[in-house]
C-alpha cells in the first residue's frame, strides 16, 4: 500500500469522526496515537482546548519551523452517500480540515523516514478555528509559552483553482472579518396603539441602510469593504402587540485589520446616534473575530521557492480571499505567512454540504511542507 492510500485512508477516518469547534477530542486522540508511533521528542496536549503539538527533534542545530492545520469541522448536514461520510448527525467536514490535518500527518512520516532532522519540525493540530477562537486560545495557553517557532506555515485547500496549483500573495492574505450583533431595547405597546411605545422597527432599517452607504467593493482600494446583513428579528409573530425589542446581525470584511478597526468605529456610532434618536436602549457585541493573514515577505518568497523547486505552477494572488481564517493571529506574533492549494475545478465550494477534501492533492501540499521545511534548514546552516 503506497503512502497516498494510507494518508487517504487516515483522512476518511478524520471526516467519519466529524466533530464541532471546542469538541475536537476524538479527532485529536486519532492523530496523536497515529504520529506516537513515530517516536516524536514531545507531544503537548489540550492546547487551548483540545490542541495538539507534536514536535520532532533530533538536537540538531537548525530552525523551529511551526506547521498548522485545523481540527474542527461544520455544522452542516452531509448530503454524500460514501461510505466514509460522518457519523456524527449534523456535523461534517465541509473545509477540508479533515486534509489539512492529514498532510502534516503525511510531512512528519516523509521527513523523519529519510534521516535525521536538522532543527526542530513542530505540528500543530489547532482546535476551534471555524470560530475564530482557537488560535487566540492556543497562544494563551501557558503550555505554548515554551514554543518559539521562528516560522509558521499553513495552507488552505482552495475549490475552483487547477488540482495542486500554488496560491501565493505578500501582505493580507485573507480579509480581516468579524461579526456584530445588535439589539435594540424599547417598550412593546398595543398594535392599535403603537404611539404608547418605542419600536426598534426605524433603528434597525436605518442602521441596515446606513451600513450599506459603507460598502466599497473595489478590490484595489486599501478601504474595500463588505458587510452582509446576517439576520435581522423585530418583536414576536403576535399581531396585537407593537415590538419592543429586535436585533440585527452583520458579517464585516476588510483586507487589513487597521480598516476594521475604523469601520467597526463608525459603526458603533451609527448605533449610539440612532439608539439616541429613537429613544432606545442597545447593546452590540463584536463575535467571530479573524484577523487578516499577514504574510511576512520572506516566507512567502521561501513559499515560492518551494513550488519551484517541486515544479508546481504557481498563481500570484492579486487581492486577498474574503473569506477569514484565524491563522492570521499567528502570523500577527510570528513571522510565517499561508498558501493556498488548489483543489480542483468544478467542484463544490467550501462549506458546501456535497463538499469533500481531494485526496489527490495530498502529496502536493505534504511536498511543499517539506521542501519549506529543507529550504529554511539549508539557509540556518548557511548564515
Amino acid at each position: 500500500m503506497d503512502s497516498l492510500e494510507l494518508l487517504t485512508q487516515f483522512r476518511k477516518k478524520l471526516h467519519s469522526i466529524a466533530e464541532l469547534s471546542g469538541e475536537e477530542r476524538l479527532t485529536a486522540q486519532t492523530i496523536r496515537h497515529y504520529l506516537a508511533s513515530l517516536n516524536p521528542s514531545r507531544i503537548i496536549e489540550n492546547l487551548g482546548g483540545h490542541g495538539l503539538l507534536v514536535e520532532f527533534d533530533d538536537e540538531l542545530p537548525g530552525a523551529t519551523v511551526l506547521f498548522r492545520a485545523e481540527l474542527d469541522a461544520l455544522p452542516i448536514q452531509e448530503v454524500n452517500p460514501f461510505p466514509h461520510k460522518s457519523l456524527n448527525d449534523g456535523v461534517s467536514h465541509k473545509c477540508g480540515h479533515d486534509g489539512h490535518s492529514t498532510m502534516l500527518v503525511g510531512l512528519a512520516e516523509s521527513l523523519i523516514s529519510k534521516k535525521k532532522i536538522r532543527g526542530k519540525l513542530q505540528l500543530l493540530f489547532q482546535p476551534a478555528e471555524e470560530t475564530g477562537e482557537g488560535a487566540k486560545k492556543v497562544l494563551d495557553d501557558p503550555q505554548f509559552l515554551a514554543i518559539k517557532p521562528d516560522y509558521v506555515f499553513a495552507l488552505h485547500n482552495i475549490p475552483n483553482y487547477p488540482k495542486g496549483e500554488i496560491i501565493t500573495k505578500t501582505a493580507s492574505f485573507n480579509a480581516s472579518v468579524v461579526s456584530l450583533v445588535v439589539k435594540f431595547y424599547g417598550i412593546t405597546s398595543h398594535a392599535a396603539e403603537p404611539e404608547n411605545g418605542v419600536n426598534p422597527d426605524r433603528a434597525i432599517a436605518e442602521l441596515i441602510l446606513q451600513t450599506k452607504y459603507l460598502i466599497n467593493l473595489e478590490a484595489d482600494s486599501e478601504e474595500f469593504l463588505k458587510i452582509a446583513t446576517i439576520y435581522t428579528r423585530i418583536g414576536t409573530e403576535d399581531y396585537g402587540i407593537s415590538a419592543g425589542e429586535g436585533e440585527v446581525h452583520f458579517t464585516i470584511r476588510c483586507w487589513t485589520n487597521e480598516m476594521l478597526e475604523r469601520v467597526k468605529k463608525k459603526i458603533e456610532l451609527i448605533i449610539v446616534e440612532s439608539a439616541a434618536q429613537h429613544h432606545l436602549a442597545y447593546k452590540l457585541s463584536w463575535v467571530y473575530a479573524f484577523a487578516a493573514t499577514k504574510n511576512d515577505t520572506d516566507a512567502t518568497v521561501i513559499i515560492n521557492k518551494a513550488a519551484q523547486s517541486n515544479g508546481f505552477t504557481i498563481q500570484h494572488k492579486k487581492y486577498p480571499f474574503t473569506w477569514g481564517e484565524d491563522f492570521g493571529t499567528f502570523t500577527h506574533q510570528f513571522k510565517g505567512a499561508m498558501f493556498g492549494l488548489g483543489a480542483g475545478l468544478n467542484m463544490p465550494a467550501l462549506h458546501n454540504p456535497d463538499y469533500d477534501f481531494p485526496d489527490e492533492i495530498m502529496p502536493f501540499g505534504v511536498a511543499m511542507f517539506g521542501e519549506i521545511f529543507r529550504i529554511i534548514q539549508k539557509a540556518f546552516h548557511q548564515v
